[in-house]
Formats: structure tokens, sequence, C-alpha cells
């Protein structure tokens, strides 16, 4: 069973200043929410109810708005960055008292993830690790999934157009079998270069393919077409 979400938001948003100089990105505004709000509204329609948030900058801004969650319907705790950890850090932190499969999700994508879908793929491929993908135009702007099957071999990172083993970008959602973080070392690590990359190659990572919106907001050109476009 999968009740539970941890999302990424410690961030200090600098690639979207002046807009964070005064406000934690989690909280920018998009169709009248707070970013994190339409994911956390997001997870519980496919009935994750308890949510982690990782925070660091301005940790007190974020508290402040989302409280316990009470007034969104799930229950909100909190996991506060004191130094920053990296993704891997972050999460490892965060998971410690977790013992079933967890989602994570990078606080500053917009995205109506199919989390029923994605959870019944971890479940069938018996996974370590479950990466939502989603196909990008311009390949040589992200990390590029090259597949076999559904099991992923590895990330390549910015390929030419003529190399990219596929267009199907790393869209920040993943399911993770706490078992699968005792790989990462005490303190700052990155989920996706100590955690994925070393998992991969043993057969536990596997892909979910997500159709519906993705719109990443951690740069201002990104945030407006996110502003612009994404549909709640």
């Amino acid at each position: 069973m999968v009740d539970t979400a941890i999302i990424l938001a410690g961030g200090l948003g600098t690639r979207l200043r002046p807009l964070t100089d005064a406000t934690p990105k989690p909280l920018l505004p998009i169709c009248g929410k707070a970013i994190v709000e339409h994911i956390i509204l997001n997870l519980k329609k496919h009935n994750i109810n308890n949510i982690i948030l990782s925070i660091g900058y301005k940790a007190d801004q974020i508290q402040q708005h989302f409280k316990d969650g009470q007034q969104l319907g799930v229950n909100i705790s909190y996991c506060i960055e004191d130094e920053p950890l990296g993704t891997g850090g972050a999460i490892k932190q965060a998971a410690t008292n977790l013992t079933e499969p967890f989602i994570v999700l990078n606080g500053d994508n917009l995205g109506d993830f199919d989390y029923t879908s994605m959870v019944q793929t971890h479940h069938t491929h018996n996974a370590k690790i479950t990466i939502a993908l989603y196909p990008v135009e311009d390949v040589t702007q992200y990390g590029i999934a090259k597949l076999d099957g559904n099991r992923l071999i590895q990330f390549i990172e910015k390929p030419k157009r003529e190399e990219a083993p596929s267009n199907l970008n790393n869209a920040g959602a993943y399911i993770i079998n706490p078992s699968a973080l005792t790989i990462l070392p005490e303190g700052k690590s990155s989920i996706e270069r100590d955690c994925f990359e070393k998992v991969a190659p043993t057969g536990g990572v596997y892909a979910f393919h997500h159709q519906g919106q993705w719109f990443p907001t951690d740069t201002l050109e990104k945030y407006t077409n996110a502003a612009n476009n994404f549909m709640p």
C-alpha cells in the first residue's frame, strides 16, 4: 500500500528571482493556488493523504501556509533541512520512519500524474524504484531515459538529438522502496546519481509513462509557461 508522499520543496529558487526574494518557490501562485497546493490536491485524488514536506528556504512561511493540512483534507508533516542535503539527503532524512513504498515529488513540477496507475506499475514489476517519464521535444535540455522494455537502463544527460536513446525525460515523480535508500551515503547526496544510477544496473528501476500534463516551473520562462497553460 502506498499512502505517503514526500514533496521536495526546500530549494532557494534562485532562477525565479525576483519572485522568490520574498516568497519561497512552493508558494508561488499558479491559477490562484500555490504550486505545492496543486501537487497536494492531485495526491489527494488518489488517496495519498499523508504528506511530508521537505523544506528549507523560508520554511516558516510554508508551515504557516499549509499548517497540518487539515484545510486541504490531508495530513501534513515537515522535515526541515538545516543545511542543503541534495535530493538524496533530503529524501533519506524525510523517509527515516517509513517502512512501506512511498512517492517522492519535485515540488517545482506541476503534473496530473495518475498515481493509482503508477503504484500498480510499481507492484506489477516488483520494482525497487519506479520513475515517471514524460516525452519532451528538445532532448538536448534534459536527462533522457534509455530503456529495455519498461526497465530503466540509464539516463543520458543532455544528449545530442541524433544520439538520444528516446525522447523520455525524468518527470520528477518517483515511487521508492525504503530499502533502496540504504545505498545513499550519510549527509548530502543526489537521488539521481547516488541511487537511481547505481540501482538501475541491478534491474530494480522501472518506468511509468506519464501521458498527461507536465510543467516544470524552475525558471521564470517555465513558470510563466505553466501559469499560462496548466489546467488544474
